[in-house]
């Protein structure tokens, strides 16, 4: 046996697969959606939700994406020691002693506050460099940015955000290359409050060209805006779960786009047993059997990131046919009843999320069972599984 082959029969059993194809198609077709002036930015932190970072980032690359975005600092190490060199914003937080590396390896850094900005500066220049940024703007989230006070007259008569703006400009060791706002209500059906952001930005930009400072990328919109709001794509977008073939909420249409699901996450049944009436599966014997049948053993748990909350909700399939979660999700297994599925047997193929047949596991079937949104979903499955790209069941 060699090596390789060796390695190959010490891989787990439970994998996540990854279709580059069909992140390719969903990046045309969101692009699409865009002024060809527009860049595109694919959002890859997280890991790519969970879709393998290097991989995906890419493959976005090789079809029309321009800028990458991650939010952690070892995620852009991650993409760099990988060899990919494109334009990267970091969206979170900065360390003073990460400038010098964040400098010389071209990452982009978010600042929201003047207070920070100085700090950043400071250590630049301390280490003979420009740091790349691009500041963040509050305008409706709440969450990060320099906050752009609500008021019906100009940005200077409404607080001070454009004087901390121009503040942060003017310092040494700092090249503020963009400006973005992020929107709170975009993937809901009132966009209201998305169009107020939009307004509040558009206020921002134009008191600020008054000053003379016009930064050369300003971007706002996220998946939802792309398909749906196209007067906040300013001159560059930026794609996170639509990119995956997710659509941002039920509320956002999906009439206006085609997307195709990109992960699908596949084990197998490793364990069988005919039980009867009366036997009561897993811990806590939480679910007892109401009549004789088959309980199959799949080794794939909350560990691997399928959640404990789909106890006896859960479905996968086998042999094309839905197969009921029985008893509580343990660490490491999860126990479904096959006893209606004809000739089942061990080793057989079990879908926990994707198609077989003609039936269909989705991340959103899986939110809905567990009260939370696909992101999670996605999000939740981990490197502990294996991730084996291009593949379709």
């Amino acid at each position: 046996m060699t090596m390789n082959s060796a390695k190959g029969s010490l891989m787990p059993v439970s994998r996540l697969f990854v279709d580059l194809n069909a992140l390719a198609g969903n990046l045309k077709a969101l692009k699409a959606r865009c002024s060809q002036d527009v860049l595109f930015m694919a959002v890859v932190k997280a890991n790519a939700y969970g879709h393998g970072a290097v991989p995906v980032a890419k493959t976005a690359l090789a079809n029309g994406a321009s800028f990458l975005a991650v939010a952690r600092i070892h995620e852009a190490l991650e993409l760099r020691e990988a060899g990919i060199s494109s334009p990267l914003l970091l969206f979170g937080d900065v360390d003073p002693t990460q400038a010098e590396w964040l400098s010389s390896q071209d990452v982009r850094v978010s600042i929201g506050s003047l207070d920070v900005a100085r700090e950043i500066a400071g250590a630049a220049i301390s280490c003979g460099h420009t740091l790349k940024a691009h500041i963040k703007v509050d305008t409706g989230m709440g969450r990060l940015g320099v906050v752009m006070p609500d008021g019906s007259g100009s940005a200077d008569e409404s607080g001070g955000a454009i004087d901390e703006i121009t503040r942060i400009i003017s310092l040494k060791g700092i090249h503020v290359e963009g400006i973005y706002t992020h929107f709170a209500n975009a993937d809901v059906t009132d966009k209201s409050h998305a169009r107020y952001q939009v307004e509040r930005f558009n206020r921002l930009l134009n008191a600020l060209e008054q000053r003379g400072i016009k930064p050369s990328i300003c971007h706002a919109a996220n998946s939802a805006a792309i398909m749906e709001i196209p007067q906040g794509h300013f001159n560059m977008v930026r794609a996170g779960i639509a990119m995956y073939g997710l659509w941002p909420s039920d509320q956002v249409s999906r009439e206006i786009i085609s997307l195709e699901p990109v992960m699908s996450v596949l084990s197998r049944i490793i364990h069988l047993k005919d039980v009867p009436s009366g036997f009561g599966i897993s811990y806590g014997t939480t679910h007892v059997t109401s009549s004789p049948t088959r309980i199959a053993t799949v080794p794939i748990g909350y560990a691997d990131g399928y959640s404990r909350l789909l106890s006896s909700k859960g479905q996968m399939l086998v042999r094309g046919t839905r197969c009921p979660v029985v008893g509580r999700v343990c660490m490491d297994y999860t126990m479904i009843d096959v006893g209606h599925v004809h000739d089942v047997a061990v080793g057989d193929d079990v879908v926990v999320m994707g198609k077989q047949g003609d039936q269909q596991i989705t991340a959103d079937e899986i939110a809905r069972h567990i009260n939370t949104i696909n992101y999670e979903v996605v999000c939740s499955f981990n490197r502990r599984m294996p991730l084996v790209v291009n593949f379709k069941i």
